[in-house]
């Protein structure tokens, strides 16, 4: 099971470097006055070059030093997408310490945990609310010497402001710096990437340089990344998937990061930048649809037929190129009528690779950007295997699929479905959990990913569920919840899905509505709601939706059907525990939420 060829950038075919900051300096050296980093501020973007941006990194590093970070100890990150952020991970590398980032979504409690759990010498927080936190749990942290604030001061004893840092460097000779550089081995620890726990305690997923490196090899090939090219940082930096494409892809080809002023200020921040390449976890991607149906409904009559038209021809396009066939003689005319102006718009006119991931999309999301002119090839990994193990790609996509394994990698499925895989991105081990280490990864080197799987004649994989998460109904059937979600995504209005049947005779569903999708929908079910409180008490609406889910089951097996449902007033959300950070559902906490519902339902 082998990706389709593709040519490699060329700084690929140059000798590689052993270590992060090997590669970061060879880099730097390389493309001195390029840009590497660009942040929004007072309405401006701000530029720091290659040369600029490894000055920083080697400056902190001398910081964290006087800071008495010693080699091996751990220097965590707390906040949104910055420059400084980074510049710390990449300091405390550079310094012989260990990088482990935080959400800056963590409670108090959780933040003690990962800084304890580390054994961080030094917290690196964002702003005065999250040194909030901080200063909360500090004195149950006895190996914390330092927090360092990225914005503004603070007259707290033990606390520095950024600009501090310069003046702390001064106290240690580069000399220094250069001899724990010379000490840096590919096997050494580099980075801590905490899990975002969908069940129980997150554990601490200890990454090499040589697991970093080899991963971003990999995905520079994969996504055709060149020096030069742009890239939208904006999901957050402690999961590994930003970390490799914010950090680790662009330091090692010399492309350019530009940091989204907000999750909120992102369709206003693609326009500005029109990124080369685009990771969208599926919520995101749902917005996105949502706001081009909401813009067409509202559309003239004329305007709004010739965009389903344009979509119509792009979305037969897509299937014949997947499939080697020829696109529609009408394409080009669809293209430069609707299809390239709502790229254009939406700054997705240059992305020559838009990527999904963790966790599973609809099809009918994935479709309706297919039609557009932008497929979305999904990847598929997770922290223990450095990220993406396998990816789709121009000639080699097929729809539902999470594509082939990449080269110098092992994958198999286990005798119950279980994917194993075994090669240079598998971690090193759960830090201070040698139990979790074993039942991930045996002796040969399989990491256990815990998903069950399916390989077709082409050798494309296709993910059926988390091993975890699988319904098992009490007549004994074992369902999958994501797949019986994704066809109930396909309903109008819908945002979210929770299907729940574990030890139960039949399934029932929680549904949440889009509002940006459901006034239209909703006056085209002949109902006069806008909210969803009111669609869920609006008989016309009810009896629309009930006739919507009823449809999707003939899609499914008869024990996949959902016999009852209930639309939630609000949608699941972080603040409520019912979402990880990368918008993953937290099934646990939903059915502990929603119990009442559920039992309703069922009664």
């Amino acid at each position: 099971m082998t990706r389709a060829e593709a040519a490699p950038p060329p700084q690929a075919r140059q000798e590689s470097p052993h270590t992060v900051i090997e590669a970061f300096t060879a880099t730097a050296r390389r493309l001195a006055s390029r840009p590497a980093l660009r942040h929004k501020c007072d309405g401006r973007w701000h530029t720091l070059s290659f040369r600029e941006y490894h000055a920083e990194v080697m400056t902190v590093a001398r910081a964290f030093i006087r800071l008495g970070l010693q080699p091996g100890q751990t220097v965590s990150i707390l906040g949104g997408n910055s420059p400084q952020w980074l510049i710390a991970d990449l300091a405390a590398i550079a310094a012989g310490g260990v990088a482990a980032g935080i959400y800056a979504t963590s409670s108090a409690e959780q933040c003690q945990y990962i800084a304890g759990h580390s054994g961080s010498a030094i917290v690196v927080v964002e702003d005065s609310a999250q040194l909030a936190k901080l200063l909360a749990v500090r004195a149950t942290l006895p190996e914390l010497r330092a927090i360092v604030l990225m914005k503004g001061e603070s007259d707290v004893a033990g606390v520095h402001g950024w600009e501090q840092l310069y003046e702390l460097a001064e106290g240690v000779p580069e000399a220094q710096l250069e001899q724990r550089l010379a000490t840096q081995r590919p096997g050494d620890l580099a980075t801590l990437i905490y899990t975002s726990g969908t069940t129980g305690t997150p554990k601490a997923v200890m990454l090499s340089h040589a697991n970093l490196l080899w991963t971003a090899r990999g995905a520079a090939l994969l996504l055709g990344t060149r020096e030069g090219q742009d890239w939208l940082s904006y999901l957050p930096l402690s999961h590994v998937a930003e970390q490799m494409l914010t950090l680790h892809v662009p330091l090692l080809v010399g492309s350019c990061v530009w940091f989204a002023e907000s999750l909120e200020r992102l369709p206003a921040n693609l326009p500005e930048v029109r990124p080369h390449s685009f990771l969208g976890v599926p919520r995101v991607w749902e917005k996105i649809q949502a706001r081009i149906l909401g813009l067409e409904a509202q559309a003239p009559f004329a305007r709004r037929q010739l965009m389903r038209w344009a979509r119509g021809v792009g979305r037969a396009a897509a299937w014949a190129q997947e499939r080697g066939g020829q696109p529609p003689l009408l394409l080009p005319l669809a293209d430069r009528l609707v299809l390239s102006k709502l790229r254009a718009a939406l700054g997705l006119d240059r992305a020559h690779h838009c990527a999904t991931g963790a966790a599973p999309i609809a099809p009918e999301t994935a479709a309706f950007f297919a039609s557009l002119g932008l497929p979305l090839y999904e990847i598929y990994g997770q922290s223990e295997s450095t990220g993406a193990c396998t990816m789709g790609g121009p000639g080699r996509h097929r729809s539902g699929s999470v594509g082939r394994v990449w080269d110098g990698l092992q994958l198999r499925l286990d005798t119950d479905g279980e994917i194993l895989l075994r090669g240079p991105c598998v971690f090193m081990g759960y830090l201070n959990n040698e139990r979790a280490s074993r039942e991930a990864r045996d002796d040969s080197g399989w990491l256990r990913t815990g998903d069950i799987g399916r390989i077709d004649d082409e050798g494309f994989l296709y993910i059926v569920d988390r091993k975890k998460e699988l319904i098992i109904t009490a007549g004994g059937e074992n369902i999958s919840p994501a797949h019986v979600e994704g066809e109930m995504k396909s309903i109008p209005a819908v945002g979210q899905v929770c299907v729940i049947g574990d030890r139960r005779k039949y399934l029932v569903a929680l549904f949440t509505l889009d509002p940006l999708l459901l006034p239209a929908v909703a006056q085209a079910a002949g109902s006069l709601a806008t909210t969803a409180t009111e669609a869920a008490q609006c008989p016309a609406f009810t009896r629309w939706f009930g006739a919507q889910v009823a449809q999707a089951n003939r899609r499914l097996a008869r024990v996949q059907t959902i016999k009852n449902w209930t639309l939630l007033p609000e949608p699941f959300s972080l603040q409520n525990g019912e979402l990880t950070p990368t918008m993953k559902t937290r099934r646990a906490v939903i059915l502990q939420r929603h119990a009442a519902a559920i039992e309703a339902m069922y009664d």
